[in-house]
């Protein structure tokens, strides 16, 4: 399968790596230029204990990637995966939602045929919805689907948790959108 992963953080690059490890062609999007200059000259910059060997084995396989223009990586993609920052207000917790909205509008104008769209981000319930709204506002053609896949990875044992979880969770209405969840 073909994925894109939207966010290099800790989320979206350990996600982007073992998925490639599993065999799909995974290309990772961030906006940072020094981030996606660091990738690609090898450096991690996160500290995950074998996500550097991780990485360097499937960047030279040729199944993952890193660039700053997600346009054709969105637009051939199977899976896009939302994984892009939340931070949370002082006080009242409250998650700013605004990366998860953006990457959704830029989703939303690139993607081509059938697309699913992962939720990987923390985001509060009903986050789901207000992304499908976005992508139908932006793009009322579009074949698409949302779908919620929250992580559950523990700092120091990420790679581990991902490749081998005690749960998976696939939250979905739409047939299509489960079938190719169960093949990613």
């Amino acid at each position: 399968m073909r994925v894109t992963m939207i966010g290099t953080g800790y989320v979206g690059l350990v996600s982007g790596a073992c998925f490639a490890d599993f065999g799909h062609t995974v290309v990772c999007v961030d906006k940072d230029p020094s981030k996606i200059e660091r990738l690609n000259a090898g450096e991690i910059p996160i500290f995950e204990p074998g996500l550097d060997a991780l990485v360097a084995d499937n960047v030279k396989a040729g199944r993952l990637s890193f660039t700053l223009d997600g346009a054709e990586a969105i637009r051939s993609a199977d899976v896009v995966f939302i994984a892009v920052g939340t931070p949370t207000r002082r006080g009242d917790g409250h998650a700013d939602l605004s990366y998860v909205y953006a990457a959704a509008e830029e989703i939303a104008g690139l993607i081509d045929g059938f697309t699913v769209v992962v939720n990987k981000s923390t985001v509060p319930v009903g986050t789901g919805d207000e992304v499908e709204a976005i992508i139908r506002r932006v793009r009322p053609d579009a074949e698409f689907a949302v779908v919620s896949n929250p992580e559950f990875l523990r700092e120091g044992a990420a790679i581990e948790d991902f490749k081998r979880p005690d749960r998976v969770v696939i939250g979905t209405e739409d047939e299509r959108a489960r079938e190719v969840m169960a093949q990613v």
